[in-house]
């Protein structure tokens, strides 16, 4: 026979920070002291122009883009770069949209 078991606690959904770490970090930085990595420091990213931060060298299709980062914008950044901007080379892509508004949610924090 079995001993019986404490029901274990719910699993806690993740957070935009959370997500933000486990999907993005490993490219991108949240602030400008640390180093450029593969892909450019997203710190106050939320109302930038797309592909014309200082300190990193953007694709050449992103630094011909003409808008600026917002929820939309970025939201059809994450579900898929190459079909907002045709030549990106960010090989991420997010079909959940709920886990793009988490990660849009923590970026705007970061304003």
């Amino acid at each position: 026979m079995a001993g019986a078991q404490m029901p274990l606690p719910a699993a806690k959904p993740p957070d935009g920070a959370t997500l933000f770490k486990q999907q993005c970090a490993t490219c991108h930085t949240t602030n400008t002291s640390d180093p450029v990595r593969q892909g450019p420091s997203l710190y106050k990213i939320v109302g930038k122009s797309a592909g014309k931060g200082d300190g990193f060298k953007y694709s050449a299709a992103l630094a011909r883009a003409d808008f600026v980062w917002d929820d939309a914008k970025l939201d059809a950044w994450l579900a898929n770069p190459q079909e907002l901007v045709p030549g990106a080379v960010m090989a991420y892509r997010q079909a959940k949209p709920d886990t793009r508004a988490l990660i849009i949610a923590f970026l705007k924090e970061l304003n």
